[in-house]
């Protein structure tokens, strides 16, 4: 009698809820996040630096972005932990909530001319707490995706993590839109700026509405109903690093993908408007780009997922690799030639259509690599870790280009080199893991032994 009702307490898969739950929650996290990155290349340089030298404060600006993914490996343990610890539904409502409060503060903090250093102080304290809650959120999202899928679509119903934070950069720049073209310079930098930030209440709460209904997954409740038999299990770190650390480096290196996002979302946009370089394409042109290729992206990214499950993970990741290479280059020549009809196209093909094939499938792809007790952890961790070189791109870039427009080359180079070592991380990785059931994927050949399932070839 006992052992029938603790079977009708196992939570079932519910993979369309997981996969709503999962896209809402990454728009919502993913607009806060965004909307920095728009401020960072329009605004902030204005506003929370000393005068006098453009560049510098530029440069300073988009570090301020950057210093989230130096938050972001240090909370991907913390978070991590939480989430194969305690179930992946506390992470993902904790991240939402930390996300929501740490941005709304941004949009209440005085500026230079107010306060001096104290300003960009604050600004940076901020954004490492927006960096710790990201640390949780797509690994967490992905890990709760992932595990209420069928075996047969995961890739499918794990990509709606990634279409929905395509979802919250639509939502940024078209927040932003209206209020660089609409309002004076002296407006947008006294007040429309902050105008983004404090919107994010009302997404937060809705996004907390969402998640707060949403059961743990079938998957993570079996392993903490076998943890508990087993009296104390180890701590999810200690059997990350010491049974998958292979994994963990995979996706590290896999991760650097990341970089054609940010050189696209933040440093073309201040490279092609800025007027240190003197290009000086229109803001509204550059952000009704961002707004029109991440439409494309929200319907791309699940047919790419579609498609891997059919086919696997390696060829439509790869392909996206070497397409994303090609285009940014044609993406950063066309900008420093003015050509807006090319840099329309090109961003369009780059950011809608082939980066949408990794961004597709990295989190079946990586969810593949670990089994359920240490899933979200070896996710968090290797792809946080990855993260901070894209996070630090747009200064990478700003250093790249000294100033001068005709280093374009050197962006490009350096973009080009981090998509070729993700291709050789995704190619070392094991295939066929899309044939694999849920509850074998990911383990070592003695995790299979010990439980009695199918060995996995690696």
């Amino acid at each position: 009698m006992s052992q029938d009702h603790t079977a009708d307490l196992t939570p079932v898969r519910t993979p369309r809820k997981a996969a709503l739950a999962a896209w809402c929650g990454s728009a919502l996290e993913y607009y806060d996040f965004a909307i920095y990155g728009t401020a960072a290349a329009l605004v902030f340089p204005k506003i929370f630096f000393p005068e006098g030298n453009a560049t510098a404060a530029s440069i300073a600006s988009f570090a301020t972005f950057g210093v989230a993914y130096v938050a972001r490996p240090i909370g991907s343990f913390f978070m991590g932990h939480i989430g194969d610890r305690l179930g992946r539904k506390r992470i993902l409502i904790g991240t939402l909530l930390l996300m929501g409060i740490s941005t709304f503060l941004v949009g209440c903090l005085p500026t230079y001319h107010q306060v001096g250093l104290l300003a960009p102080a604050l600004l940076v304290t901020l954004r490492l707490l927006q960096g710790l809650s990201a640390a949780g959120e797509q690994a967490g999202a992905n890990s709760m995706s992932f595990e209420h899928a069928p075996d047969d679509r995961r890739g499918f119903f794990t990509s709606f993590t990634l279409s929905g934070t395509q979802g919250g950069q639509i939502l940024a720049p078209a927040v932003f839109l209206p209020l660089a073209a609409v309002l004076p310079e002296d407006a947008l930098l006294s007040w429309g700026w902050r105008v983004p930030f404090w919107l994010s209440a009302a997404v937060v709460l809705i996004g907390f509405l969402i998640r707060r209904t949403l059961d743990e997954t079938p998957e993570f409740h079996r392993e903490a109903e076998q943890q508990d038999r087993q009296e104390k299990a180890a701590a999810p770190l200690g059997v990350l690093f010491r049974h998958h650390w292979a994994g963990v480096l995979r996706v590290f290196f896999a991760a650097f993908v990341a970089v054609v996002n940010t050189m696209f979302a933040v440093f073309a946009l201040n490279l092609a408007t800025s007027e240190d370089y003197g290009i000086e394409i229109s803001k509204t042109t550059m952000l009704w780009l961002a707004i029109i290729a991440n439409i494309v992206a929200v319907g791309t990214i699940p047919l790419w997922a579609s498609l891997s499950d059919r086919i696997g993970r390696k060829p439509v990741f790869l392909t996206g690799l070497v397409g994303s290479a090609a285009l940014v280059t044609l993406f950063l020549w066309s900008i420093t030639e003015h050509n807006v009809p090319l840099v329309l196209v090109s961003g369009i093909a780059l950011a809608g259509v082939v980066y949408s094939m990794p961004n597709a499938v990295w989190p079946a792809t990586y969810a593949e690599y670990f089994p359920t007790s240490v899933r979200l952890s070896g996710m968090a961790v290797g792809t946080q870790f990855g993260f901070a070189l894209a996070g630090f791109t747009p200064t990478i870039a700003g250093w790249l280009i000294d100033g001068d427009a005709a280093n374009w080359y050197r962006v490009a180079a350096f973009v080009v080199a981090a998509c070729g070592i993700s291709a050789i991380a995704v190619l070392s990785g094991p295939s066929g893991t899309h044939r694999v059931p849920t509850p074998e994927v990911g383990r070592t050949r003695a995790e299979a032994a010990a439980l009695r399932v199918p060995e996995l070839a690696r």
